[in-house]
């Protein structure tokens, strides 16, 4: 975490007690969180934090490269640490998990886009939803 907010104060903000409960909250998590579950860990340990507060550090952090923001197909944002854009999520549909992956497959769809279509991504976000094996092991 303490690079994380070395990198807020160099882009010229403040670590406040806010911005200070939600990095350690994200750094701690093992699972990508919604703004509000975000906000429930966060005022347990810092009261003094509200929703809005976990809204503008959270889009603060997305601006700044810091947080990253997951739609998992419910229709809510899910949070997690920025982390190399070609790592793409796989989503169980049973168990709501989520597992990071690496591979050659956003540079190659990166790579396709531009060549086949002309288009320039400027950042891709793939999530995969199906079934972990897991839980198909329990089925």
């Amino acid at each position: 975490m303490d690079s994380l907010a070395e990198r807020l104060r160099e882009a010229g903000y403040r670590l406040t007690a806010p911005r200070r409960a939600v990095l350690s909250v994200l750094a701690e998590a093992h699972a990508h969180l919604p703004a509000d579950r975000i906000h429930e860990l966060a005022a347990a340990h810092t009261p003094e934090v509200n929703l809005a507060s976990v809204y503008r550090t959270l889009a603060l952090l997305d601006e700044l490269g810091l947080a990253h923001e997951v739609r998992l197909g419910d229709g809510r944002g899910y949070w997690e640490l920025a982390h190399d854009e070609d790592t793409y999520h796989l989503h169980c549909v049973r168990c709501r998990t989520v597992a990071h992956h690496s591979g050659d497959t956003v540079p190659r769809l990166r790579a396709h886009l531009g060549e086949a279509h002309g288009f320039a991504a400027e950042s891709v976000d793939l999530v995969v939803h199906g079934v972990c094996e897991r839980c198909r092991a329990g089925s």
